[in-house]
């Protein structure tokens, strides 16, 4: 074969298939695969990047009452847990302190107090004021 014959078989071969058919010939490919995909089952369930954006953390929340209001912005809220021993299946009250940002320095000592967990405040202070829940009498 000439070098000639050869070129005319590859143009005739070119003419043949135009452009629009090979991309055509393309969609339809990528449409079997998602086809494919979704008949398997596979990619469901997956969250998108929107719901990480949505995603806020979960914060304790704790009452109790307040037993300190003498520092500047700060309160001590003693909480009051009712726990269950392990091994003997008594019940029995534990108590915590936690000092807690109280930034319009509302409460007073008795309240009783909802306190939230967040970003510490200071070395001591990782809880703030959420609500104030009852006041003293």
């Amino acid at each position: 074969m000439t070098q000639e014959e050869l070129e005319n078989q590859t143009q005739a071969a070119e003419a043949e298939q135009t452009p629009e058919e090979s991309v055509e010939v393309a969609e339809v490919d990528s449409s079997s695969e998602e086809e494919a995909v979704e008949s398997q089952g596979v990619g469901q369930g997956v969250t998108e990047a929107s719901d990480d954006a949505e995603y806020k953390p979960h914060r304790k929340i704790r009452t109790g009452v307040v037993v300190s209001d003498k520092m500047d912005k700060s309160i001590l809220v003693k909480v009051t847990r009712h726990v269950r021993h392990s091994i003997y299946k008594k019940y029995f009250f534990t108590s915590k302190k936690f000092m807690a940002h109280d930034e319009k320095n509302e409460c007073r000592t008795g309240d009783t107090v909802r306190i939230i967990e967040t970003r510490p405040f200071s070395a001591h202070k990782r809880w703030r004021l959420d609500q104030i829940v009852e006041r003293a009498k």
